[in-house]
C-alpha cells in the first residue's frame, strides 16, 4: 500500500478539486438559466461580457485547481524523488521535471539560446525570401483580421431569411488553437528537433494569458470599432514595458519611454475622435477595459514567453506547440461545462457561412504562426516589427473601405502619431544597437 500512497493522494486531490469546481460552474449555470431574475438578459447588455468571464474562469479552474493541488503535494511530499515506474509518476514527471535536468527539484542555471544555422544566400535570394515572409504575413493576418471583424459584428442570414450574430469569442479562440497545435506538433513529428527540457507545467501560464487576451480581443469588437481595437495593438509597447519591468527586471532607454508618451498621446486623439460614434458611456468603458485587459494578458505572454526561451533550449515550434496544447485543453474543457459545442454545432448547422469563416479564421492564424516564426528565424526581430506595424496600417485602412467607420482629422493625426512613434522606436532602437557594436570594436582594437 505504501508504494501506490502518493499515486492515490494524486487522484484523490484531482477528483475532489474536479468534482468541487464542476458543480460551482453548474450551481452558477443553472442560477443565470433559470434564477429569478438574474439571467443574461436581466444584466445590462454593456457588462454582460463580466458573467462570460466568470463561466469560462471556472471552466479553466477545473484543470488549473487539481494542477496547483499535486504541484503543491510533490514539492512537499519529495514525491519525485521517491522511485516510481508506474503511469502517475511518468507524468507528474514529464509535467514538473521535463525530459532534461531542470525543474522545481533544481533552480535553474543554465541558459539556452536558439541558434539557426543559415545557409548563404545571395542578395536576390534575400529579397525574394524577404517578399515571400512580407506577404504571407499580410495575408495571413489581413485575412484574419477582416474575418474577426465578420463574425463578431456582423450578422449571418439563414436559408429563410432570419438573421443572428455569433456570440461565443471563446469557441473561436479554441478553433483558432486546436490546428496551431495539430500544425506544431505534425511539425515535430516530421522534423527532428533537439531534446525539449522545458517542464510542461511552466507553459500554462502563458497558455491561460494567451486564451484570455484572445478572448478579450473578440469581445472589444462588440464595444469598439476594429480601427480603434488595431490601433491599440500598436500601443502595446508600454504593457510590454510595464510587465518586462515586473516579469523580467528589464531596464529600458530614454527614447523608448519617449516613444511610448508619444503612442499614447497618438491613441488618446484617436480615441477621443472615434468615441463620438459610439452610444453611451458604459459600452466604451466596456471596450477600454476589455483592450486594456488585452495588452496587458498578451504583454505577459510575450514576457512569460522570452523568459522561456532565455532559461531553457527550446525552439519556437516547441513553444508553439506546448502553449497551444494547454490552450485547447483549458478551452475545451470551459466550453464542455458550459455546453457551448453544442451551441456553436447548432449555429452551424443553421448558418453555414459560419463554418467557412471558422475554418479560415483557424488557417489564417495558424499559419500566421508559423510565417511569424520563419520571419524572425530568417531576419529578426526589427524586420519582422516593421512588417507585423505595416499590416496594422493596412488593416485600419481595409477594415474602414470594407466596413465604411469614419475617422476625422483628429483620428488620422492619432493614428499617423502612433505609427510614426513605432518606426521611431524601430530605427532609434537599431542606432543604439549599432552604436555599442561600434564601441565594443573600438574597445578590443584599442587594448
Amino acid at each position: 500500500m505504501g508504494t501506490y500512497a502518493g499515486e492515490l493522494i494524486i487522484c484523490i486531490l484531482i477528483i475532489l478539486s474536479v468534482s468541487t469546481i464542476y458543480g460551482i460552474n453548474k450551481l452558477l449555470k443553472s442560477l443565470v438559466e433559470n434564477g429569478s431574475n438574474v439571467t443574461l438578459e436581466s444584466i445590462t447588455k454593456e457588462y454582460s461580457w463580466i458573467v462570460r468571464l466568470c463561466m469560462n474562469s471556472l471552466g479553466y479552474a477545473t484543470i488549473l485547481l487539481p494542477g496547483y493541488l499535486v504541484y503543491k503535494y510533490v514539492c512537499c511530499s519529495k514525491y519525485l524523488q521517491r522511485s516510481g515506474k508506474g503511469f502517475i509518476h511518468r507524468v507528474v514527471y514529464t509535467c514538473m521535471i521535463g525530459h532534461g535536468e531542470k525543474g522545481i527539484l533544481d533552480s535553474p542555471s543554465f541558459v539556452g539560446i536558439n541558434n539557426a544555422q543559415h545557409s548563404l544566400r545571395t542578395f536576390r535570394q534575400d529579397a525574394l525570401l524577404l517578399v515571400y515572409c512580407f506577404s504571407g504575413l499580410q495575408f495571413s493576418y489581413l485575412t484574419w483580421g477582416y474575418l474577426q471583424e465578420k463574425i463578431m459584428t456582423q450578422e449571418y442570414v439563414d436559408t429563410d431569411g432570419n438573421k443572428s450574430r455569433y456570440r461565443d469569442s471563446q469557441f473561436l479562440v479554441f478553433v483558432n488553437r486546436i490546428l496551431a497545435f495539430l500544425m506544431s506538433g505534425l511539425y515535430l513529428l516530421i522534423q527532428r528537433q533537439p531534446r525539449h527540457t522545458t517542464p510542461l507545467y511552466k507553459y500554462t501560464f502563458c497558455s491561460l494569458s494567451n486564451i484570455l487576451s484572445s478572448w478579450c480581443q473578440y469581445e472589444a469588437l462588440m464595444y469598439v470599432s476594429f480601427p480603434t481595437q488595431v490601433l491599440a495593438k500598436a500601443c502595446k509597447i508600454i504593457p510590454v514595458m510595464i510587465m518586462g519591468k515586473i516579469v523580467s527586471r528589464s531596464k529600458y532607454e530614454y527614447y523608448e519611454y519617449v516613444t511610448a508618451v508619444l503612442i499614447s498621446i497618438g491613441m488618446t486623439f484617436f480615441m477621443l475622435d472615434s468615441s463620438e460614434n459610439k452610444a453611451g458611456g458604459a459600452t466604451t468603458v466596456s471596450g477600454v477595459v476589455l483592450l486594456g485587459g488585452y495588452m496587458m494578458l498578451d504583454s505577459f505572454t510575450s514576457n512569460w514567453q522570452n523568459a522561456l526561451f532565455t532559461e531553457y533550449s527550446v525552439t519556437s515550434v516547441q513553444m508553439m506547440c506546448g502553449v497551444n496544447m494547454f490552450s485547447c485543453l483549458l478551452t475545451a474543457m470551459s466550453l464542455f461545462q458550459q455546453s457551448s459545442f453544442a451551441n456553436s454545432l447548432a449555429f452551424m448547422v443553421k448558418y453555414p457561412a459560419f463554418i467557412t469563416d471558422c475554418l479560415l479564421i483557424s488557417v489564417c492564424s495558424a499559419t500566421g504562426q508559423l510565417y511569424i516564426f520563419y520571419t524572425i528565424s530568417n531576419f529578426g526581430a526589427v524586420t519582422f516589427v516593421i512588417i507585423m506595424t505595416i499590416r496594422q496600417g493596412l488593416a485600419i485602412l481595409l477594415s474602414c473601405l470594407i466596413y465604411q467607420h469614419k475617422i476625422t482629422i483628429l483620428g488620422v493625426f492619432g493614428v499617423l502619431l502612433v505609427f510614426g512613434s513605432v518606426f521611431l522606436r524601430i530605427y532609434c532602437s537599431h542606432r543604439t544597437r549599432a552604436i555599442r557594436k561600434l564601441k565594443i570594436q573600438t574597445a578590443s582594437i584599442n587594448t
